[in-house]
């Protein structure tokens, strides 16, 4: 049985699971460097920002900035100019800074937690992250540092965080690709993966299922950025339709052993993923609320 969930125990199962994904963590989540993912990073900014341009930001600051997704292509995209990228896991950073050296980029990286940044006072521009609020124990210390470091008329936000709606919508899903998995393994002949070792494995997948502490509704995170003093504040639902196929995907995927996996199935799974993400973005978020999604954006002004 796990221990309880304290803020200490939480850090530490993020920081010893984030380390041993970091090296297949690209691969994994199908992150890309190229013009795919810039145009990926860039329409989330832009959606949670309420915005038709990124930027440009001066100095920025990542708060879970993983492999760098998002610093890296924002960089890239000349959406931010002065980049320091920040994780609770080494090997996260250790993996981000490789990626940076071989696009040629400049980070700062520090190894942290959200709720005490060892920054100055009004030292960013812009505070964002992906995917990284639902990790963080206590959310309320985290943003208020983020508006201590941020200079006045300075913006935060945050994209990729799992609505509790949409937490429930990918169980559906997922339960459905288990059932199925045994034909879809026969069917693009790849054998049934053991995962006896990973269980064994006290730093790895064994931990998987401690690593998320919240699920939010679109009132949660709009309560925690007005509490700590942000104005304009702005949140928005994304994807339903991709991530719902997304989870079917990746389910069936975990099942297998990884290196059998065919490179055809795995391009499959990618270009109808990012179909369904055009249809989502086009036809569903403009119009249905935000807690049916699965992610939730946000962002938020500092007064000036």
């Amino acid at each position: 049985m796990p221990a309880p969930a304290t803020p200490e125990r939480i850090k530490d199962v993020n920081e010893r699971y984030h380390d041993v994904a970091a090296e297949t963590y690209d691969s994994k989540w199908g992150i890309d460097y190229g013009d795919i993912g810039e145009e990926q990073v860039l329409a989330k900014m832009r959606k949670a920002l309420g915005a038709k341009e990124v930027g440009p930001f001066g100095d920025s600051l990542e708060i879970g900035a993983g492999t760098g997704y998002f610093t890296l292509n924002l960089l890239k995209a000349g959406a931010i100019s002065n980049a320091t990228a920040t994780d609770i896991s080494p090997g996260m950073l250790k993996a981000l800074k490789e990626n940076a050296e071989r696009l040629d980029l400049k980070v700062k990286t520090e190894v942290t937690e959200a709720e005490s940044l060892p920054f100055d006072d009004q030292s960013f521009d812009l505070v964002f992250g992906h995917a990284v609020l639902h990790h963080i124990p206590d959310l309320a210390e985290a943003f208020s540092e983020f508006d201590r470091v941020l200079r006045p008329g300075g913006r935060v936000a945050f994209c990729g965080e799992p609505s509790r709606y949409g937490d429930m919508l990918a169980a559906g899903p997922k339960r459905a690709a288990l059932l199925t998995a045994p034909l879809w393994r026969r069917a693009i002949g790849a054998s049934e993966r053991d995962y006896s070792e990973d269980q064994a494995d006290t730093n790895g997948h064994a931990l998987e299922t401690e690593v998320d502490v919240h699920a939010f509704s679109p009132g949660d995170l709009r309560d925690f950025v007005e509490a700590a003093g942000f104005g304009s504040v702005r949140v928005k639902g994304e994807e339903l339709l991709a991530n719902m196929h997304g989870w079917s995907m990746r389910t069936l995927e975990a099942t297998a052993v990884p290196e059998e996996v065919p490179w055809g199935w795995r391009n499959f799974a990618f270009r109808s993923y990012r179909a369904l993400q055009k249809v989502d973005n086009a036809v569903l978020e403009p119009y249905l609320p935000p807690q049916v999604f699965y992610n939730l954006v946000l962002s938020g002004r500092k007064p000036s």
